[in-house]
């Protein structure tokens, strides 16, 4: 199967004076489907009807599976909870450097709740509209590891026992490359990479236990012809030139909010890689009412218009309450908006 490159769609759109329209869809289509997250994270035919809907209803140029950051750990054997209306999580448990090898043999192909991610993105490939790129989620190789040893304790090892934090992201970029593979097969168009917790590190420490490691998933991925995204969380101006030197073809940040000018950012990086962002989730999106949505919109577009490596797109996945009419506002906005 021939895979769409993401930065050639961009391109394209742009000749056309339009831009890729991608908000990080997925828990408001739970509601919409009667459904909840727990269920729709562990029936991946319930997860295929949120994607279905969510692309009836909106059309946006790529749809990703419901983002949870607990997949990995919890195949590897870390506790999880399972709350009936939010996102698994994954409380910080017990470890010593001595389970690496334990975790090392778990088989994680076999795991259910890969398995049903995989068949999601497999349904998607099949039932969904082909000119929707299908996107797929992995946990970053830090942000990993950080929920295995603890999200503090993988700070200090990333200063005070380097050697130590290596170990385990070894181990956890070879579990990532792993269901990467499994959802490439099935039939990702793009893969985004979560790296949320290695917003705490400086460029160097980012470079050591997040980039370099996602560089190899990175080249495993062109091999197979599929795009990359590496997505972090908070204030990353400071990693963005790590991020992009990993060899993505695009980086996906947070909101103005939050600190990020993707028009600053813009200017320091080349045109081949991607600026994705960064309309704000839990600001206007969940909380302003569409008016105030349209003009956030249209504020950014106008701001980006100089920049053809650029694609629409909220700073991260839309939380379960934003209402339906501000996605609706979104995407009519993106899509009208002629690039001068």
């Amino acid at each position: 199967m021939k895979r769409r490159n993401l930065i050639e769609i961009v391109q394209e759109k742009y000749k056309d004076r339009k831009r890729v329209v991608a908000p990080l869809l997925g828990f408001p289509g739970v509601d919409i489907t009667g459904s909840n997250i727990k269920v729709a994270q562990q029936n991946y035919g319930e997860h295929y009807k949120v994607m279905k809907k969510l692309v009836e209803m909106f059309e946006p140029d790529i749809i990703f599976p419901l983002m949870d950051l607990s997949v990995e750990a919890n195949a590897l054997g870390r506790y999880t909870v399972f709350p009936k209306e939010e996102s698994a999580t994954v409380p910080k448990d017990k470890f010593i450097i001595d389970d690496i090898q334990k975790i090392r043999d778990i088989n994680i192909s076999l795991d259910s709740r890969i398995i049903g991610y995989v068949n999601t993105v497999k349904l998607m490939r099949l039932g969904l509209d082909e000119k929707v790129l299908k996107g797929a989620y992995v946990i970053g190789p830090y942000s990993l590891a950080a929920l295995i040893m603890g999200a503090d304790e993988a700070a200090i090892c990333s200063l005070l026992e380097p050697d130590k934090l290596t170990r385990l992201c070894e181990l956890t970029v070879e579990k990532i490359h792993e269901y990467v593979n499994m959802l490439v097969t099935a039939g990702a168009e793009v893969i985004c990479v979560l790296e949320p917790t290695a917003v705490m590190l400086g460029p160097e420490q980012f470079r050591e236990f997040s980039a370099k490691y996602v560089k190899h998933i990175v080249d495993s991925c062109k091999f197979s012809g599929v795009s990359t995204i590496y997505h972090t969380c908070g204030n990353t101006t400071h990693l963005v030139n790590e991020m992009a030197n990993s060899g993505v073809d695009g980086i996906s940040l947070d909101s103005k909010e939050v600190g990020v000018d993707l028009r600053e950012i813009a200017k320091i990086l080349t045109k081949y890689v991607l600026i994705i962002g960064n309309v704000n989730p839990n600001g206007v999106m969940l909380r302003g009412k569409p008016e105030d949505v349209k003009k956030d919109v249209n504020d950014l577009m106008e701001m980006m218009d100089p920049y053809p490596n650029f694609i629409l797109s909220t700073g991260c996945d839309l939380p379960q309450e934003t209402p339906l009419e501000n996605i609706k506002a979104f995407m009519d906005v993106g899509r009208s908006y002629k690039i001068k």
